[in-house]
C-alpha cells in the first residue's frame, strides 16, 4: 500500500523559502518517479517538477526554474521540494505524486500518476 504525506507548507513573504516533504511509507517508492504538482484556486492542477528512480535527473516547469530544487531520500522514502525566491503567484495546494510504473523522469502530465498525496497549503505573501 503506498501512502504519500505532505508536509511543510505554510506562510511565507514573498522572496522567502519554504521546504516540502513527502514521505511514502511503501517500498514502491524507490523505484518510482516522483513529480510535485500544485493547485491554485479557480485553476487546474500545475506540473511543477519532476525526478528520476535515483534522484539523478530531475525536470522542472519553467515558472519555477532556478527557484525550486526537488530532491529525494530513498533511505529515508523521501521526496523533497525546496523553493526559494517565493512570488505571490507561488500560493497554491503543493501535492506529491508517485508514478509506479515509472523509473525514469516522470511525466508533466497529473493522470500519469497513480499515487497522490492529501496536499500542503502554501500562501506567500506581498
Amino acid at each position: 500500500q503506498v501512502q504519500l504525506v505532505e508536509s511543510g507548507g505554510g506562510l511565507a513573504q514573498a522572496g522567502g523559502s519554504l521546504r516540502l516533504s513527502c514521505a511514502n511509507s511503501g517500498s514502491t517508492f524507490r523505484s518510482a518517479a516522483m513529480g510535485w504538482f500544485r493547485q491554485a484556486p479557480g485553476k487546474e492542477r500545475e506540473f511543477v517538477a519532476t525526478i528520476n528512480w535515483s534522484g539523478g535527473v530531475k525536470y522542472y516547469a519553467d515558472s519555477v526554474k532556478g527557484r525550486f530544487t526537488i530532491s529525494r531520500d530513498n533511505a529515508k522514502n523521501t521526496v523533497y521540494l525546496q523553493m526559494n525566491s517565493l512570488k505571490p503567484e507561488d500560493t497554491a495546494v503543493y501535492y506529491c505524486a508517485l508514478d509506479s510504473q515509472n523509473y525514469g523522469l516522470g511525466s508533466q502530465r497529473p493522470e500519469s500518476y497513480d499515487y497522490w498525496g492529501q496536499g500542503t497549503q502554501v500562501t506567500v505573501s506581498s
